[in-house]
């Protein structure tokens, strides 16, 4: 697989683990950086362990959550907390771009490899801290944890069943959203940090804290109350602002209603064979039907179990009323767009098995842009790394340390 390589020559050293980090320095990868991860020995990243499903053989083997946040990058297995260990990670900062770390506040710190140790010897260096709620404030020294991230940040608050609903309560996303969204926005930032240094020559030492991140992400939700002083309440699958809004049963399942306008509506009630409903002053524009919420929505659950779910996309998909099937995952990468995008793709280990996984979304003129190594084993290139340190030379090349096929 080659695409293209936007960040051929930048360096990037990642002494982060798990997901926030790992994702950052994935992309960074996937855009054509040379990503060197530094793991701890014996052990290596904590996702290494989290499985199962496992990919590989017993000796070798990753968890499926490893393979997702890591292709692309080189793996050395360094102690930090020794002096020689120490002293590795700094001949390689000395010449990297970039530095992802996910330590607690001031440990690193102790071993000299903070940002103001570091950039000393390299001021162009853009150091990027992800940590659970940031370098400052009262809980800066705080383990950050997805899950208590996504309570704490007011997301939960906002997720599950509309309150009094038999059995409701908070709920987290299906995914670890503030860890990957925290992985992102550390991404924009380093790529903005990249683009002021070549004005500069100098680089940030950028603060990524996933409190903050969950706080940013709150968006229109925030926005409700700041503005409005209305304090987001759990809804389900409704919306606060927009009716329609909405999952729905059909005959045969269920179907989501996406109504995003008026004319939408419209278009909706005349194909559902109701046409005056949208003329009703009752639901006529999206206000209406906010305020009538309680007595429009069971006329329109009672019109959606007439149809299968498929019958409705029929209708509804060509004549520009958005709707969609609620898929599983497999129905995922079997669904026909998500085939001709090419989301499912694969790359060869170093003892040339195929490996799957989920593509980079972003394509440049027309051309996917995505690593070409894939997620390595734990010190896969460590010998080959430090001997190249050893004999004095700077950061070493990819042709120095081999190449995953």
């Amino acid at each position: 697989m080659s695409g293209p390589k936007l960040l051929a020559g930048i360096k990037v050293l990642d002494l982060s683990r798990v997901l926030a980090g790992p994702w950052s320095g994935q992309l960074l990868a996937d855009y054509g950086a040379d990503v060197i991860k530094v793991e701890r020995p014996d052990v290596g990243d904590d996702t290494r362990a989290w499985g199962p499903p496992w990919w590989g053989d017993v000796a070798e083997r990753m968890s499926a959550y490893y393979v997702s946040a890591n292709r692309g990058k080189r793996s050395i297995a360094i102690d930090i907390a020794t002096a020689e260990g120490a002293a590795m990670v700094r001949q390689l900062a000395a010449e990297a771009d970039v530095l992802l770390e996910n330590y607690k506040v001031g440990q690193l710190a102790r071993y000299g490899l903070d940002y103001a140790a570091l950039s000393a010897h390299n001021p162009g260096l853009v150091y990027c801290s992800v940590t659970g709620y940031g370098q400052s404030g009262p809980m800066a020294g705080a383990a950050g944890y997805d899950f208590a991230i996504q309570a704490t940040g007011g997301l939960m608050s906002l997720t599950g069943e509309k309150e009094g609903t038999p059995g409701s309560q908070p709920q987290k996303a299906g995914l670890a959203v503030a860890d990957l969204f925290t992985g992102l926005y550390a991404t924009t930032a380093i790529l903005a940090a990249l683009v002021e240094r070549n004005r500069t020559g100098l680089g940030h030492h950028i603060d990524a804290g996933l409190l903050d991140v969950q706080v940013a992400m709150l968006a229109n939700q925030a926005s409700n109350f700041l503005v409005g002083g209305v304090v987001p309440q759990r809804m389900g699958n409704a919306h606060l602002n927009v009716v329609p809004y909405q999952v729905f049963p059909t005959k045969d399942g269920h179907i989501v209603l996406a109504v995003g306008n008026d004319g939408q509506f419209a278009r909706f009630c005349q194909l559902a064979g109701d046409a005056a409903l949208a003329q009703d002053a009752r639901y006529a524009t999206n206000t209406d039907r906010l305020n009538h919420r309680d007595s429009l929505i069971p006329v329109l659950a009672g019109w959606m179990l007439q149809r299968t779910t498929l019958e409705w996309v029929a209708l509804l998909e060509p004549n520009a009323v958005p709707c969609a099937p609620i898929l599983k995952v497999p129905e995922v990468f079997e669904h026909p767009q998500v085939v001709a995008r090419g989301m499912q793709t694969s790359l060869r280990s170093e003892d040339d098995r195929v490996m799957p996984l989920v593509a980079n979304p972003m394509r440049f003129d027309g051309q996917r842009a995505m690593a070409d190594q894939a997620p390595p084993s734990l010190d896969q290139h460590g010998d080959a790394l430090r001997e190249a340190l050893a004999q004095g030379g700077g950061w070493p090349s990819r042709g120095e340390t081999g190449r995953l096929r």
